[in-house]
């Protein structure tokens, strides 16, 4: 019999905003049970110096550069991590599942950063904290993300999803995970897509006192630009077509100049949900499988003009459901999955697959620390 374990999954996505947290109890293998899930949040100064700090980082060299403004910020994520961690009055046997937040993600070059030091964690809850997950994917030759494809299959298998199907998230990125079969794991694809929310959220952020477009309202009472809206579409089939992993980085918003502020929200919503659409479209047919289910996780499937958008680039006969329908937090599933991944990582079972992330062989991965 397996044992289960209590895991703390915290993730911290690209928007920056702020800590999802998820208590599960796993087996590290194929069944699970959620305990609590909650959202912490992020102190002003915080949200701020994150998107500061990711503005200026924009190559290797300036992780050097900006190596005191990076330490300092560490230790504020992670000081802000322990009270979380403190709120949730888990026991002392519980393994943390510490995703950090990522400030640079380059797998050419083989770095993927996420700031949040696991050791001063450790030390100030005296748990045992796993974190570092990227790096060892990338070392084996690997793009260190997406991470939750296997997580994705533990959830098709857990709730009964008729296979195949596909498993749209969208974050700052969007990322998909194709499940083919319910036992053959190293036929788990993945791949990111494309901008999620970061686009939208960078302009937003950057022209208004908000910090995303809530329920896409933004986006309702502006105007698509037809000639600027054409421009980014062949700027992105130019530049980003054989990337199979992103950083927010990877994008930039300079082709919206001169357009107000709400006609930019609209042209960027759409835009990104022809990007999604298209690339998603490329996807499920490259996998020459009949999906007709796409199950949609994420920030971004709470802004309806974004998913109609996506739905009116893609096939009638495509199916788009929530993974709420199943009775799963759609907010969480990354969360949950780093508490799962993290019990996988004590056990050293693979977190990724060659045709997830494009490493060698399975890899598993994340660093342990304990009092």
């Amino acid at each position: 019999m397996q044992k289960n374990w209590i895991a703390l999954g915290l993730m911290s996505g690209t928007s920056g905003d702020g800590v999802d947290a998820s208590i599960i109890k796993t087996d590290g293998i194929n069944q699970y049970e959620t305990i609590k899930d909650k959202y912490f949040e992020y102190d002003s100064d915080i949200y701020k110096d994150i998107h500061k700090l990711k503005e200026k980082i924009h190559k290797i060299e300036d992780l050097k550069t900006y190596k005191n403004e990076i330490n300092n910020l560490e230790r504020g994520i992670t000081i802000f991590h322990a009270k979380i961690i403190e709120e949730l009055k888990i026991s002392d046997e519980s393994i943390i599942g510490f995703h950090g937040q990522t400030i640079f993600h380059n797998p050419k070059e083989k770095v993927s950063k996420q700031i949040g030091n696991g050791k001063l964690l450790s030390q100030l809850t005296n748990k045992k904290v796993i974190f570092n997950f990227r790096n060892n994917d990338i070392l084996n030759g690997g793009q260190g993300a997406p991470l939750t494809p296997i997580f994705h299959h533990l959830i098709s298998l857990q709730k009964k999803i008729d296979l195949p199907v596909c498993f749209l998230n969208i974050g700052g990125i969007a990322n998909i995970t194709i499940i083919k079969n319910k036992k053959n794991l190293s036929e788990l694809f993945s791949r990111d897509i494309g901008p999620g929310n970061c686009l939208i959220d960078y302009w937003v952020r950057k022209n208004s006192d908000k910090k995303f477009d809530r329920d896409g309202l933004l986006a309702k009472s502006g105007n698509r630009n037809e000639i600027i809206f054409e421009q980014a579409q062949e700027l992105y089939a130019n530049r980003n077509n054989k990337k199979k992993s992103f950083d927010t980085s990877d994008f930039d918003i300079s082709f919206l100049r001169g357009l107000n502020f709400e006609d930019g929200v609209t042209t960027l919503t759409d835009f990104t949900a022809s990007i999604i659409g298209e690339e998603l479209s490329l996807s499920l047919n490259n996998s020459k499988l009949k999906i007709k289910n796409i199950l949609l996780c994420g920030g971004g499937r709470k802004n309806p003009v974004l998913v109609q958008k996506i739905k009116e680039n893609l096939s009638k006969s495509i199916n788009l459901k929530f993974i709420d329908e199943y009775k799963i937090d759609g907010d969480f599933v990354e969360s949950q999955a780093f508490a799962y991944l993290a019990v996988r990582s004590i056990q050293k079972l693979p977190l990724s697959f060659p045709n997830t992330t494009g490493c060698k062989f399975p890899c598993s991965g994340g660093e342990l620390v304990k009092n």
